[in-house]
């Protein structure tokens, strides 16, 4: 039987293909190739060649749906590969200079460098990527050993037989918006296999569901989430040259000392910076806007600076799970185990998780290799993974960052304060295991907001509609909308009443409109107006929505943001 735990689109009653496969990864990350690539060697190596290893990617390349800052710390990478670099992974460039800017409110700024950079924010030994580009190389490694990996297939549902994992649903293609199939009509199939790696990302729709249903999370802490928003920009020579290798984080403003966050620039190859700003989605304020955040970051006299005679290129959105080692749910049950950002490798302390994401596909891959030599595909024998990982130098990492974010629901000095006695404390901090609250739960009422719009231009500043443009976001218009509103009549009245309609500010691609005078006009309206060909698939709705009433599906496979080079 299909997914019960969440939402999937798909015309119920269809007979369907089968596909049977061995192992099958959802999601063609940096964690699932890592898996996939590591698993098959070690196979191969065993002479067991013949196991079927299938990769699913729901974006129409892979890439396209990959986000990050970056930098990579090679740990992970250099496991994977030791030659990475004579193999010719992509590399923006190594990190040459690093700094912590403290942005005044009212201009200029105070830099840390050198000794005073904060340790987490040392990056001297990291490398500047672009994931697109590491992670389609990583592709034509694992093809080049002859694992499929098929983009352009979204997995829509998770197929059980009673608890136990068997395998996916793909989604159909031609449903109109009505519900109605097209002449065009393909229903998706039931990828079948004996194990399933769940490797979706942030929040991942399959990795949600399965986790709510078999109580994956139980004991846990409430994962903790945070919007990243990116731009790529082109700059004149002379300031890309002066620019490049280096890796400065800002502090301060616009965000001060009123939630978590802050912002990034990184010096590219070929005259570009990646700039972006992180908010924590646990900000009280019903407004929070972080694509505003971003824009007035980049308002600020010296963001304005650098991009002075620039273009921008391209723009993303990523919702980031930052909770930490308390806040990563079970890590496998009957059939299936979960990776990379799915199961919260993310160490926030440090604005890192390439290298997490890899070495949790290897963990995985070394405890495929056992199933697959005892043909025992249980939870008995993939609990190897947790085994695994709580010896491996990734726990070691986490521990040490384990009361971290938790922190800073304190407050901003609290959070600081605290973060100051983790380092010394090997992660403890203040208190021995911080308890958080979720993300959607911090919001106060609207009457408390105190948050307001930014004003745009046409170039430096732009709005959330041209900055969608520029990230490439293409979905099939005639399609049911992904993103379901399970309780309409919630959404018109108490959240109304309540918080104003949060969903209008805190999306970054402008999917959600609220352009309603009083509920009686938004009622014969329909409600909210969504967006979803806008969707650039940053799941900041799901986690944000005060009510939890709002449930990102997948589109058709293929649909979303098209992140190249990103």
């Amino acid at each position: 039987m299909s997914d019960q735990a969440g939402i999937n689109l798909n015309v119920e009653g269809v007979e369907r293909e089968e596909l049977e496969v061995d192992v099958l990864l959802v999601g063609a990350g940096a964690a699932s190739l890592a898996c996939a690539i590591h698993l098959k060697r070690t196979l191969d190596a065993q002479g067991k060649g013949d196991v079927n290893i299938l990769v699913l990617e729901k974006a129409e390349e892979v890439g396209y749906h990959t986000l990050s800052g970056a930098v990579m710390d090679p740990r992970g990478m250099a496991e994977l590969f030791p030659d990475w670099k004579e193999k010719g992974c992509p590399v923006e460039a190594e990190v040459t200079f690093d700094c912590v800017d403290y942005l005044k409110a009212k201009g200029g700024k105070v830099r840390l460098k050198g000794m005073f950079v904060p340790p987490p924010l040392r990056n001297h030994g990291n490398y500047i990527v672009s994931l697109y580009r590491v992670v389609r190389w990583l592709k034509e490694q694992a093809e080049e050993l002859g694992i499929e990996v098929y983009p352009g297939f979204a997995a829509s549902g998770v197929l059980y037989e009673g608890d136990r994992v068997v395998g996916v649903q793909t989604r159909d293609a031609g449903i109109a918006k009505d519900g109605s199939k097209k002449p065009q009509f393909e229903p998706g199939m039931n990828v079948k296999a004996k194990v399933t790696v769940f490797a979706e990302g942030t929040r991942g729709n399959l990795a949600k569901g399965l986790i709510r249903r078999l109580k994956l999370d139980e004991g846990r802490n409430h994962q903790l989430y945070e919007t990243g928003i990116k731009e790529i920009w082109k700059i004149p020579e002379d300031r890309g040259k002066e620019l490049f290798g280096s890796v400065i984080h800002t502090m301060g403003a616009p965000l001060g000392t009123t939630g978590y966050g802050g912002g990034w620039i990184y010096g590219l190859s070929e005259s570009r910076l990646s700039i972006g700003y992180v908010v924590g989605l646990d900000h009280t304020d019903p407004k929070l806007d972080p694509h505003a955040m971003f824009v007035r970051w980049k308002q600020h006299p010296e963001l304005r600076a650098l991009l002075e005679g620039g273009e921008l290129v391209r723009y993303g959105a990523k919702t980031i799970p930052g909770g930490g080692y308390y806040a990563m749910p079970k890590l496998q049950g009957d059939g299936f185990v979960i990776v990379g950002d799915s199961a919260g490798f993310v160490n926030m302390s440090r604005l890192k998780g390439i290298h997490l994401a890899i070495k949790s596909g290897l963990l995985a891959a070394e405890t495929l290799v056992e199933a697959v030599a005892q043909d025992d595909y249980s939870e008995t024998t993939l609990a190897g993974y947790t085994r695994r990982f709580e010896a491996s130098w990734a726990k070691q990492e986490l521990w040490k960052t384990r009361n971290f974010r938790q922190a800073f629901q304190s407050g901003f000095f609290a959070g600081f304060l605290d973060a100051g006695v983790q380092l010394v404390t090997g992660g403890r901090g203040l208190v021995g295991r911080r308890r958080a609250a979720e993300d959607h739960g911090t919001t106060r009422s609207a009457a408390e907001s105190k948050l307001s719009t930014p004003e745009y231009d046409d170039k430096y500043a732009v709005d959330k509609l041209t900055d969608v443009y520029s990230s490439g976001a293409i979905h099939e218009e005639d399609q049911p909308s992904h993103l379901v509103v399970t309780d309409p009549e919630l959404c018109l009245t108490r959240c109304t009443e309540e918080f104003g309609n949060p969903c209008q500010y805190f999306c970054p691609a402008a999917v959600y409109e609220w352009p309603h005078a009083s509920t009686n006009e938004a009622r014969s309206a329909g409600g909210v107006v969504i967006n979803a060909s806008n969707c650039v698939h940053c799941k900041t709705c799901d986690v944000a929505d005060p009510y939890q009433i709002i449930e990102w599906a997948v589109p058709e496979g293929g649909g979303g943001p098209k992140y190249i080079d990103m």
